[in-house]
């Protein structure tokens, strides 16, 4: 470690090279990040939403549409409003009539639908010059073209970075004992969360939560690494010059906040056992953004402290940080008090965890702020009547079996209307399905018999059903849509001639019935539009959906069915969650608890240090129930992961410490200088991460996002103060069982004596006429008796000294 600390030392201009080289690189590669906006493209593979999103996409067009509110106009404004907009090119149709369900509180609602997919910019610029025609007009859109929500994220984040930069620099100036570390430490953040931005392309699409707060979360998570390196430079710089003291330190810090990292990752590894990808999404990026923190610690700080080494050496202050010597007496005079009442609010907390009312949609959810789509939504739901919308997915085909299962689909009381090819209308009564026969062609679309049975007969060879035409011809029945766009091929090409009444119609039905076909009839399945009057989360809704499945299944008791919708996101949420969240408190756990055992060496200590922090997990979430909030579901999972992770840090400074001391003093002085070292890491930590958390929680708009934070946070504050003023309680009594679970890890050091001259190189402990413990390259002449815990130790023959 000393030879890899003094190589980083003095190469430190080769790495302030290559650092600027990655960040300039950053700079660019961090606009290549794709960002994945719907939370439904995280369900896992087999889920039946997933499946039926993927049949979408694969078989079916979906045209861009938006909802477009008016307030305060006349029913007569209305109206022309609406052939205005029906006149803005890319527009494919404009649905609105006098009824409630456009026009009501003197508010006119126009769904409209344009000509492109709803992936295609084309829509934007058509939404757009709807809103440019009408902006003299108190508007409000509802629409999902474009990324409006990410938008959104990303102005509300830059705003928290700045408050939270802010916040950091006052904590970092409080705990701060030279005004210079200052800017080292955040210098050596900056190029961390710079470069992993600028790597996030390398993972193909991140999530829009991942993309919105890791940053956030790196800063709070890992900018303990940078403190506790700066510290131990400060403390080597007391005997050591700057150059010295730095290699010492880094060689030391290496290990120290390598092991510190582990419980963080450690949890964080927890969420990639989600079946919910999310979880591993989040996991990997926060996981990336904690290495290169590491790296950024460890390869451009030393520089960095080199480099504002004699300014630090200028500019030292008195210390801030208060002693808090009382924290240490009444732990010791409480210590069998305390652990009795934790127990007893541990045991009241569990149950009422258990009953945190989960959201599994953002419908129901309420955000601290609301951004301008937000609030266009909520202008709509207060003055219309919200719609829920399924699609149901079946095998293409049989026009019969799906007009019949449409028709019992609408007998339901929880179904407001169902649309499909099979029942939509089209001309003289007759619906896209209904099979007409030559003479009945001819009535609806006002064609010549003679000429409808030529058309036919014409179909019927593009068919390669020749029976027809040597047989019945006037008997044939063809399904309208079929027959209908057959003859526009023909017009097209000139087979079929019109007159230009004729060819008007036909043109106007043409796009209509090609729009439907794109929207309801695929290669291999047709897609049925169900609108229920149920909301999108609840458990009659969830029952509902099995009964349109089992429906379905009726009709085509062989094939697959599929059933895809807001609220069929949501309930594969809430299966796929009952598992992820035991999978993540155990791994989670396991992890943490394997990496305690290393760290102690002991059974007892990491029982007691995860059950504070579990039991802080616990009276986290069980404050939504008490307080009848609903918690995004995703939101317990990862803050469950981070609490355990990154909290457990604490509680490890307070029992390493009173570990070392309880040896060198008595219990209570043990307890009160433990709390006294612990306090200034412990308040500069968890004050970061809990303001940053409580600040993602107040100013996002985002209901999954703010419930990461607003949970964060408040996990966090109750973390801080259960290791402050109930785990020293729980140090103190259960001491001997720590003591009585101790055990000795192999040991791998190797036994070396000898006399005359021995060269050393390595890690060791011993004596040379005397005791020397440390880092030795050195040539000893005497008598060596060491333990060589790295490198090695030989003799050298008197040719050699020669």
């Amino acid at each position: 470690m000393t030879k890899l600390a003094t190589f980083i030392v003095d190469k430190r201009n080769l790495f302030f090279l290559l650092t600027i080289i990655m960040l300039i690189f950053s700079a660019f590669s961090r606009n290549w990040v794709e960002v994945e906006s719907e939370l439904s493209a995280y369900l896992p593979a087999d889920s039946e939403t997933k499946q039926a999103l993927d049949v979408m996409e694969e078989q079916f067009t979906t045209y861009g549409s938006a909802q477009i509110m008016i307030a305060n106009i006349s029913q007569s404004q209305a109206e022309e409003l609406k052939d205005q907009i029906a006149g803005i090119k890319g527009v494919q149709g404009v649905e609105y009539d006098n009824t409630e369900d456009h026009y009501n509180n003197a508010s006119a609602l126009y769904d409209i639908t344009f000509d492109y997919d709803e992936s295609d910019n084309d829509c934007l610029i058509s939404l757009d010059a709807i809103e440019s025609a009408l902006s003299s007009y108190d508007l409000y859109v509802s629409s999902d073209l474009g990324n409006p929500e990410q938008e959104a994220i990303d102005r509300e984040v830059s705003i928290i970075m700045v408050y939270v930069a802010v916040i950091i620099v006052l904590v970092l100036l409080f705990t701060s004992q030279t005004y210079a570390e200052v800017p080292v430490l955040i210098l050596t953040f900056v190029v961390a969360m710079i470069l992993n931005l600028g790597t996030n392309f390398l993972l193909g699409k991140i999530s829009f939560v991942s993309n919105s707060v890791t940053s956030i979360l790196q800063l709070a998570l890992s900018l303990d690494y940078a403190v506790i390196f700066c510290n131990r430079y400060k403390e080597e710089h007391l005997t050591l010059p700057i150059r010295e003291a730095v290699i010492v330190a880094l060689s030391k810090s290496i290990l120290e906040i390598g092991a510190s990292s582990l419980t963080t990752i450690g949890g964080l590894v927890a969420m990639m056992f989600m079946q919910f990808r999310i979880g591993s999404d989040m996991a990997v990026c926060l996981i990336k953004s904690i290495l290169f923190a590491l790296l950024s610690v460890f390869i451009v700080m030393p520089g960095l402290l080199m480099l504002f080494g004699p300014l630090m050496d200028r500019t030292e202050h008195r210390n801030f940080v208060p002693k808090i010597p009382f924290v240490g007496k009444f732990a010791y005079k409480t210590r069998h008090i305390v652990p009795i009442l934790f127990f007893i609010a541990i045991l009241v907390a569990f149950p009422l965890s258990q009953k945190c009312p989960y959201a599994y949609g953002e419908s129901s959810l309420k955000t601290p702020v609301l951004n301008e789509t937000q609030i266009s939504q909520n202008m709509i739901r207060d003055n219309f009547s919200s719609t829920n919308m399924l699609a149901v997915m079946v095998p293409a085909g049989d026009y019969e079996k799906e007009a019949a299962l449409l028709a019992e689909l609408e007998q339901y009381d929880e179904v407001d209307s169902a649309m499909g090819i099979a029942n939509v209308e089209a001309m003289d009564g007759y619906t896209l399905a209904d099979q007409l026969t030559p003479r009945e062609f001819a009535e609806s679309a006002g064609l010549d018999y003679e000429a409808a049975k030529v058309i036919y007969a014409a179909y019927a060879a593009d068919q390669e059903k020749y029976g027809q035409i040597l047989g019945n011809l006037d008997g044939y029945e063809v399904p309208l849509i079929d027959m209908f766009l057959f003859v526009c091929d023909q017009v097209d090409s000139g087979v079929v001639t019109l007159d230009e009444e004729q060819t008007d119609m036909l043109n106007e039905s043409y796009t209509q019935m090609t729009s439907a076909k794109k929207q309801l009839q695929g290669t291999d399945y047709s897609r049925m539009l169900v609108y229920l009057n149920l909301p999108e989360s609840g458990e009659e809704t969830y029952q509902f959906l099995d009964t349109i499945r089992e429906t379905a299944q009726k009709y085509y008791p062989d094939e697959p069915v599929y059933v895809a919708g807001n609220s069929t996101t949501e309930y594969d949420f809430q299966k796929a969650f009952a598992r992820d969240n035991l999978v993540v408190s155990v791994v989670s756990i396991l992890i943490v608890l394997v990496v305690l055992l290393f760290t102690f060496k002991s059974a007892g200590m990491p029982v007691l240090l995860i059950l504070v922090i579990q039991g802080s997990i616990w009276i986290n979430f069980s404050l939504p129930y008490i307080l009848n909030q609903p918690l995004f579901f995703m939101s317990y999972l990862v803050v469950s992961s981070i609490q355990m992770g990154a909290n457990i840090d604490y509680a490890i400074v307070v029992a390493n410490r009173y570990q070392e001391l309880k040896e060198q003093m008595d219990h209570r002085d043990a307890i009160i200088e433990t709390m006294n070292f612990a306090f200034p890491t412990i308040i500069t930590s968890g004050t970061i991460l809990a303001v940053a958390g409580t600040l993602i929680g107040l100013m996002t708009s985002t209901a999954s996002i703010t419930g990461i934070g607003q949970n964060l946070g408040r996990g966090t504050i109750i973390s801080i103060l259960l290791v402050m003023f109930v785990l020293p309680q729980i140090l103190l009594v259960g001491g001997k069982i720590v003591d009585m679970t101790a055990f000795e890890m192999p040991n791998v050091t190797k036994r070396h004596s000898g006399r005359g001259r021995v060269k050393v190189d390595g890690m060791v402990r011993g004596e040379i006429r005397g005791i020397v413990s440390g880092t030795m390259h050195a040539t000893v002449d005497g008598e060596v008796d060491l333990n060589l815990i790295s490198g090695t130790a030989s003799e050298e023959n008197e040719d050699e000294t020669d």
